[in-house]
């Protein structure tokens, strides 16, 4: 009988309740602010973090996930008695992580050539970030629970990540021009102007979908796309950093354009709060 192990990073934003109902297993991103090295999604809650980083003198610092956080994983797992280890990945093109699991397997498997045929590690990159990847993992851990084979649920987190939409806009873009991260966001112009940007990732690299005219305008255009955009019959999520009036907003006009509430609402943690900015709002969907 299959054992599914699931493993995801911090980034993908699952909420503590979800990972804790489901067994899902979230690897924390280090995250260094002045003198102190913090854990991703553990040592502090969403909100908690959006204070410390607006107070802090200096934008923190977040580290990939190394090989030997993976082999660990993968030992545990195995001797555990696992089938089956399904990883999703952060974005390659903006971490070395994914790659680090990669060789991690490859190493798991040149030590242990015993394991081959009866534990089975998927790997998938998400070429996303948040819940972009973070649900496909919540609904693979629910299909397992209804008996769904490994196979079954590899392809069904492929499909996903393969047709997901994040759509966001930083607010405030002083976190996304300082760190860099987001190519897109760091090359803007128009905020003298009042312009804000409305972006994605495509094949794992950041795109501006549109610039428009004020915080207002933000929310009437995350909620057009989504509506022209998203697959009839599927659900959306919305993301949520510390601004409360423009969320509430987006959740009203969603409710009345969309015709259904979000599957949920959820807030993003320290390593997108950091590389976004916690003034963001944005909606996830499939296309």
């Amino acid at each position: 009988m299959a054992r599914i192990k699931f493993t995801t990073d911090s980034a993908a934003d699952i909420p503590v309740s979800l990972r804790e109902e489901l067994d899902i297993q979230v690897l924390p991103f280090p995250i260094a602010m002045g003198d102190r090295e913090y854990n991703d999604g553990f040592d502090f809650t969403p909100q908690e973090f959006y204070d410390m980083l607006l107070s802090a003198p200096q934008i923190p610092t977040h580290a990939q996930l190394n090989p030997y956080v993976f082999t660990e994983v993968f030992e545990a797992a195995w001797e555990a008695g696992y089938t089956d280890l399904i990883h999703t990945s952060i974005n390659s093109k903006g971490s070395a992580t994914c790659a680090n699991a990669y060789q991690a397997r490859g190493e798991f498997y040149k030590d242990h050539p015993e394991a081959r045929e009866t534990f089975h590690i998927h790997i998938i990159d998400a070429l996303n970030y948040t819940m972009g990847y973070g649900w496909a993992v919540v609904q693979g851990a629910r299909m397992a629970v209804d008996g769904s084979q490994s196979q079954e649920i590899v392809d069904f987190i492929q499909d996903w990540v393969d047709h997901v939409r994040v759509i966001f806009s930083p607010l405030d873009l002083r976190f996304a021009k300082k760190s860099g991260r987001i190519s897109a966001a760091a090359a803007f112009v128009g905020e003298a102007l009042g312009l804000k940007p409305v972006m994605t990732f495509t094949d794992g690299e950041s795109k501006i979908l549109a610039k428009v005219r004020g915080e207002k305008a933000v929310v009437s255009r995350l909620v057009e796309l989504c509506k022209a955009e998203r697959r009839a019959g599927t659900p959306y999520l919305m993301i949520l950093g510390n601004n409360v009036e423009q969320s509430d907003r987006l959740l009203d006009l969603c409710r009345l354009e969309l015709g259904e509430q979000p599957a949920l609402c959820y807030h993003i943690g320290g390593v997108i709060a950091i590389n976004a900015g916690p003034n963001l709002i944005g909606l996830v969907y499939r296309t």
